[in-house]
Order: C-alpha cells, then structure tokens, then sequence
C-alpha cells in the first residue's frame, strides 16, 4: 500500500469481494533521503495514509523495511545505467525485484495466497487442464493456452502494462490487479464510497526517490556520480564543447548542451567508453531498427521466429507496428515499420498484440 488512492481502492475492492487482506507498505527510503520521500509514495506521509486507510477498513498493518534492497537493486542501477550511457526506468525494476520479488517472500510467511496492487492492467488467469486427448486440450497446445497472460488496463490513459513487462510465469500467478476493468474516476468513487481519506489525493508522476524531476542533482546529492569533465562532439567526431558528465544527458536532449550552433543540437549517442556526448541534428534520431536483451516472454517461453507487433520504446510513446526478430542469443531484433525519435538505450521496449502483452526486452546502444 503506497498511501495513495488506488492501493487504498483495491484494499477495500477485495474486502468487498470476500477476501482475508492484509496491507503492507515498504519502506523503501534510506534514512538519508526522509526529507526528499515526504510526499512520495515511499514516504512518512503515505506510511500514515496507508495506516489510516487499513485503521478505517479494519484490515492488519505491517511497515516493512526494504531500503536496503532498494539501494541495491533499484538505487544501484539507477546510477549504473547513467554511468553506463543508458537511461533505465527504475519502475520495472522496482516491480520485478521487490513488488513481486521481496514482497512475495513476505507473502509466504504471513501465508498469504496472491500479492494485490493497485496498478491498471489485467492477468488473464490460465482454465484449469481439460483430459488428455480432448478437443480442448487440443486447443489449449496453441502458444498463451495454459500460461498467464498480461493484458492492457481497461482505462487506456492509466494503462501501467509497460512496467509489468518483465514479469515470470511464477510472479503473475501469484499477482492480482482489481483495477484492471476500472476507470480512474471508478478508483475515487471507491475510495469516496468507503470514506477513505486517499480518495482525492494527488498523484505523483514523479520517480519516488528523485526529488523535482531533477535526475542529474539527484545523483550527485546521493554521492553516486561525481561530475568528470569529457567532450561533446558532431557525428564526424569534431570537438564542439565540453561537458561534466554523461550521466547528466539523455537521447533526445536539446537544452543544457551549451553549445552555439546555427541549427538545433541534439543528443544522439552516449558514449560511455570515450565519455563523450554526441550530437546532431533532428533527422540523427529518427531510427527504424535496434536490439532489445533481457527479454521476457508472457504468452510462450520461446518466441516465433518472426512476430508482429505494435512496440512501446517508452511508457509515454503511443507504440507503432513493429517486427521482432529473435536471435540465437535470447536477445530480438526489432524493426520498425516506420522509423521513431530518439530510441533510448536503457529504456523497456514492450510488445503487444492489441490488449495482449506479449512480452519485451531493454533497448541496447
């Protein structure tokens, strides 16, 4: 329970529907950074929230400690992405390994059947096996039949699908999503419903434990990059200015470069190996081709040779028809069918067929 509207919600839906519910809230935050998380979803402010919603619902209460995991499994590569050239998106991350990684372990020992959360999207649960040799048994060899599927939320524009990429077999069926068929205004009527103090909290859109959107100053403030001067550069490699640091840019950007040009710059590469920015004009980032590794398969274990798709290369791109090769490797090659800006390594690029999720991978240079 993050202390906001919609975990708040899908308590009190699944009291409703006739479960045993138990909230937990993590506590991710390091004592260092408390001031930083006050409004956040990790922080004191939505402790209290989440403790008044499970007080008014009647429902037990644990505050569990995982800042140290999140230090190291979401903090740390957070920073080493940026070291690294890439941009990451420690939401996935944060879903993979503690929302359904560390919380699953608490689930086992408070015995708890399935892990509830407050995200907008769908599982499509697997029907129980039909006899051997029946015409649905059959049926049920084609690729999906048998597995967990992951499916877009019914509200479109809250749709949180993209960051549940990544998730195994064994974690979505263990994962429940009460508001997958629900509106984000249904979500508030539920909380107003139940008189739960969350009903009309703002939403953070922010990353929780960055403060101000501001990336760069984050990174330096938590001691994890300290700024080292390199070179900006064109595409012919020509020395155009200098910067302090690769982490503090990313695909795309335009302002910040310090740079006098008669044409608009823009960041195309992040080149950790030379510590150089490279820059170049708008038509340099328009790409139709890149490859995806770490990939993760919803509907089968192996993919086909060949799939299309529409691919998301971002949370907030609408997707485009796409074609995924995959590699001998376990990696995919993913080839668009009309070339997109400012294709990031580091972020997910995940694949759909309408609803469904068929699965993605992290975009390499």
């Amino acid at each position: 329970m993050s202390g906001g509207v919609d975990s708040s919600a899908t308590a009190a839906l699944l009291l409703e529907q006739g479960y045993e519910v138990v909230g937990i809230t993590l506590k991710l935050w390091p004592q260092d950074c408390v001031s930083r998380a006050e409004d956040k979803c990790c922080g004191p402010q939505a402790v209290t929230d989440a403790r008044s919603v499970c007080h008014k619902l009647g429902i037990p209460y644990y505050l569990i400690n995982e800042a140290d995991q999140f230090q190291k499994q979401v903090i740390q590569y957070f920073a080493s992405e940026y070291k690294a050239g890439r941009t990451p998106n420690p939401c996935v991350m944060c879903n993979q390994n503690l929302k359904f990684g560390r919380l699953i372990d608490r689930a086992d020992q408070l015995g708890a059947e399935f892990i509830a959360t407050g995200h907008f999207a769908r599982i499509e649960r697997p029907p129980a096996p039909p006899h051997s040799g029946s015409a649905e048994a059959r049926v049920n060899s084609i690729p999906g039949a048998g597995r967990y599927l992951l499916k877009r939320g019914r509200d479109l524009k809250k749709d949180q699908s993209y960051f549940l990429f990544s998730l195994r077999q064994d974690q979505l069926a263990r994962a429940m999503f009460p508001l997958g068929e629900k509106t984000k205004s249904d979500t508030r009527e539920v909380a107003r419903h139940c008189n739960l103090k969350t009903a009309d909290k703002a939403e953070s859109m922010e990353i929780c434990f960055v403060p101000d959107n501001d990336y760069g100053g984050f990174l330096q403030q938590a001691n994890l990059v300290q700024k080292h001067r390199g070179e900006i550069v064109d595409l012919r490699g020509q020395l155009l200015g200098h910067h302090d640091g690769i982490e503090f840019y990313t695909i795309g950007q335009r302002k910040g470069l310090g740079l006098s040009s008669p044409q608009p710059l823009y960041v195309v590469e992040l080149d950790a190996e030379h510590n150089r920015v490279v820059v170049g004009d708008d038509s340099a980032l328009d790409q139709d081709e890149f490859i995806v590794d770490r990939c993760n398969w919803i509907p089968f274990d192996m993919p086909p040779d060949s799939i299309h798709v529409t691919a998301k290369i971002r949370y907030n791109h609408p997707g485009t028809p796409a074609t995924v090769t995959s590699q001998p490797d376990g990696r995919a090659k993913v080839k668009l069918h009309t070339p997109q800006r400012a294709i990031t390594p580091g972020q997910a690029a995940v694949f759909y067929q309408e609803d469904l999720v068929i699965g993605g991978g992290w975009i390499t240079r």
